[in-house]
């Protein structure tokens, strides 16, 4: 029962604080009309479907390679989008090549299927407004395949005018964003894991080029990449080693593992918020 209970305190927390920042997304105030709460929903839903799947995807993986994990810990956050996430703990190792790869990629694609899902259901609810260059601004930047959704579902923006996004396509948004951040080949992170199970000893090259590009973007884009190159290092940029190196991956495993990459380049925004 306790392995259950903290989850679960964990994740009604997060639909609080979720329901919290989309009712504030719309312009309420919770605190003068707690009533409206429920209004926050649709991101609240969005969201909490989209992190809940990642974790799940990687759930479900180590349960098949028998590596015992725990259910996932959502983390409840006051942010404008109410949580900073989601994660599950390894409580065995992962012995072989497969089982690596398979675990680090199963969260990052079943996110970024219900991702895309949000963003072409909340785009086609979304408005575009004209833009007075008179108030000050906060905007979201786009990835390759956002700025692609955007055109196939509200087609070419004219000039002057920008997308007010709805609650949904800013979840699915962030969704795209958390899948491209846990894809960087650095470390621990998902991306890490598949890159150790491609490469081998090459992570530890493929690790630190990264962690330098992203050093790069945080002092010329965007400074909140440099506190995630502190985090990254505070937590390790080297991987340990797998029980089973010697088994060799299928080819269809190797292609995934490309696939991957790719979402990561269609995923990344190297200027994620702009003002």
């Amino acid at each position: 029962m306790k392995r259950y209970l903290v989850p679960l305190i964990l994740f009604i927390a997060t639909v609080f604080t979720t329901l919290c920042a989309g009712a504030i997304q719309q312009g309420i105030n919770v605190l003068n009309e707690p009533f409206r709460l429920f209004e926050g929903y649709p991101f609240s839903v969005s969201i909490m479907t989209i992190l809940l799947g990642h974790e799940m995807g990687h759930y479900f993986a180590s349960r098949s390679h028998k590596t015992k994990a725990t259910l996932p810990y959502f983390i409840p956050a006051p942010s404008i989008i109410g949580t900073f996430g989601a994660f599950i703990k390894m409580k065995s190792p992962i012995f072989t090549r497969k089982a690596l790869l398979d675990i680090g990629v199963s969260g990052p694609l079943v996110g970024f299927i219900l991702s895309i899902g949000a963003c072409v259901i909340g785009l086609k609810m979304s408005k575009t407004i004209p833009l007075t260059g008179q108030e000050d601004y906060f905007m979201l930047g786009d990835s390759l395949l956002f700025s692609l959704l955007v055109k196939l579902t509200l087609g070419s923006i004219p000039q002057g005018q920008d997308v007010l996004l709805h609650s949904v396509a800013f979840a699915g948004w962030i969704g795209l964003f958390v899948t491209s951040m846990n894809l960087l080949p650095v470390g621990q992170l998902d991306g890490g894991h598949i890159a150790y199970a491609l490469f081998g000893r090459f992570h530890f090259y493929i690790s630190r080029f990264f962690l330098v590009i992203v050093a790069v973007l945080g002092i010329f884009y965007w400074y909140g990449w440099l506190v995630w190159v502190f985090l990254l290092l505070f937590l390790g940029v080297d991987h340990p080693p797998i029980l089973v190196w010697e088994q060799r991956l299928s080819p269809i495993r190797r292609i995934v593992g490309a696939l991957s990459l790719i979402i990561f380049l269609l995923t990344f925004t190297p200027a994620p918020f702009k003002f």
